[in-house]
């Protein structure tokens, strides 16, 4: 989520960039789900331009809220599924994947709850200032499954072994909160930076666990 269709596109298409080089890391195939988070958000924001351009009315209501869909589906139902399985696979502690896996099970869980929340009333998007706000009619607990939500994403990257991983889950505990008050304040929304830099952070993770990985082949 970004404060305009071009910063959409513009941030969007570094970050997809970043994924395209963060998936040729990739040395084993417990590193395919994590190495995609990048190119996925990076195609996450750009899907959101559509939908400003749908709301503005420069393209049709019907791709618009095609937009709409996609980005609720994937902040919703698939990433709090996606990043603690990302962690889980290429965790390395016994004792650490068993932790990890709890949080995968209640990321999947919150993940079904909110999808079949979209599904269960209306989902709406409007520009609200500098950023555009979602309504999804059904969540009648938001918070509280907003609360899972933080609890299995970031609590996953805290667990890990894996010390980038582990700072990065810590630092969305404070980053977070911010964008958020900065988004529902109606100031400006920053969300697709802090994509971006997410992303570079898997990136080089990736990146320094190939180099180790040739290391020991050679």
């Amino acid at each position: 989520m970004c404060f305009s269709p071009g910063a959409d596109v513009v941030v969007g298409g570094i970050v997809v960039a970043v994924g395209v080089d963060a998936l040729r890391q990739v040395r084993e195939p417990k590193q395919i789900v994590l190495a995609s988070l990048p190119l996925l958000f990076g195609l996450h924001q750009i899907d959101e331009a559509f939908v400003w351009w749908g709301l503005q009315g420069r393209v049709s209501e019907s791709i618009g809220r095609v937009g709409v869909w996609i980005y609720m589906l994937f902040a919703l139902a698939a990433l709090p599924v996606l990043v603690p399985i990302a962690v889980l696979a290429v965790e390395r502690s016994a004792g650490r994947r068993r932790l990890i896996a709890a949080l995968a099970a209640l990321g999947i869980g919150v993940g079904v709850a909110l999808g079949v929340s979209l599904f269960r009333g209306s989902v709406d998007a409007v520009i609200d200032g500098r950023h555009i706000a979602y309504d999804v009619s059904a969540l009648a607990q938001g918070r509280e499954l907003t609360a899972l939500y933080v609890v299995a994403a970031c609590g996953a990257l805290i667990a890990s072994s894996h010390r980038d991983l582990a700072a990065l889950g810590a630092l969305n505990l404070v980053v977070v909160p911010v964008l958020m008050w900065l988004t529902v304040s109606g100031f400006i929304s920053l969300w697709c930076f802090w994509a971006a830099m997410v992303s570079v952070v898997i990136d080089v993770h990736l990146r320094r666990t190939s180099a180790v990985q040739l290391a020991h082949v050679t």
